[in-house]
């Protein structure tokens, strides 16, 4: 049975499921071999309801062999996967039934429209009468192709056929998606669409595996990310998290008020270059840039201090901005560039 918590965008009901005894996802000391090729190496992390996961890392770093096997695709030489609490080797009827698989390329069929293709998938998940019509209705809805029900799926723009894909994954009302690069190759306003249906989905309390390469969309609605390469988790937790484990390059631009006799951007230039902490310093037509080496932990007091140095040593100080580690700063931190 569901629980209606959400409304789609037309304001009709999004049904989201019970929870489960287990959590939604739970990756459990995962290995998986190809001959001498050790693609998934003791890959353990757990994710949430509600909650959007991100998994990044190189091409060749395991993420798709990870997700093949939570989705029962694939099976692993070694630990365990679950959904809701049930095993991917010992119950995957129930996983199936519980997850919804986006892969990243996904087949299109001729001769067969919208309606006709999710009602197919439907079917096959062994929803009937009103219930497979509500759901089609209700996932058509959702998706926006509600006005495209007739029209042939092979005729799709990629946007359109990456909202069908997603509607296929979620038909069945899963607890549970796994997406694999849905955004690759849609245009910008395609992306900033499919990234809202996302977290709608994750408001209605739907557990949420993602990878992309798209790494600034992930930073907006990921609330976690796992970084991968060449099979093993180098890092787990939120950006914030995952930076504050590392020694942290702060980038920093100061505006100062230029004066009739001296330079104030010159004065502060030169000031800043013989600082200790503070390291490529650049005169700009914006003002000066820099970057100041400081822990993570200590972020904040290290720029405080630097500040009240600045100007008390006379410099003028208008503007003190400061920019700490995107999401892609922290993996090419992270990763090495390996591959297998």
């Amino acid at each position: 049975m569901s629980t209606t918590v959400l409304t789609a965008a037309s304001g009709r009901p999004l049904r989201v499921p019970k929870a489960s005894s287990g959590p939604p996802i739970e990756l459990r000391r995962v290995h998986r071999w190809f001959g001498d090729t050790h693609a998934v190496n003791d890959v353990s992390f757990i994710v949430e309801p509600g909650e959007v996961f991100g998994y990044i890392g190189p091409n060749g770093a395991g993420k798709t062999t990870s997700m093949r096997i939570l989705s029962t695709l694939d099976e692993p030489s070694a630990g365990d996967a679950f959904v809701d609490g049930f095993s991917v080797i010992d119950d995957p009827d129930r996983v199936r039934s519980r997850l919804g698989f986006m892969p990243d390329y996904f087949g299109t069929y001729q001769n067969v429209n919208v309606w006709e293709y999710l009602d197919f998938f439907a079917r096959a998940y062994g929803l009937r009468g009103d219930e497979r019509r509500r759901a089609i209705a209700e996932t058509m809805d959702f998706t926006g192709l509600d006005v495209l029900a007739r029209k042939p799926i092979d005729g799709l723009s990629k946007g359109m056929k990456q909202r069908l894909c997603l509607g296929r994954t979620m038909i069945h009302d899963p607890s549970v998606m796994v997406l694999d690069e849905p955004a690759a190759g849609l245009d910008p306003r395609a992306r900033i669409e499919l990234r809202e249906m996302i977290s709608r989905l994750a408001e209605a309390g739907k557990a949420i595996l993602i990878s992309s390469h798209i790494l600034t969309e992930l930073a907006e609605i990921c609330d976690r990310v796992a970084i991968i390469e060449h099979g093993q988790l180098v890092a787990v937790g939120t950006v914030d998290e995952i930076s504050r484990c590392v020694e942290e390059e702060i980038n920093v631009r100061v505006r100062v008020v230029e004066r009739e006799s001296t330079s104030g951007q010159e004065a502060a230039a030169t000031w800043l270059a013989k600082h200790e902490h503070v390291d490529r310093v650049a005169s700009t037509k914006d003002g000066v840039t820099f970057t100041v080496m400081a822990e993570a932990t200590h972020r904040d007091e290290s720029l405080a201090r630097l500040l009240a140095e600045m100007v008390g040593a006379g410099i003028a100080v208008v503007e003190f901005t400061s920019r700490g580690k995107s999401l892609e700063d922290v993996f090419l931190h992270v990763t090495k560039g390996r591959v297998q």
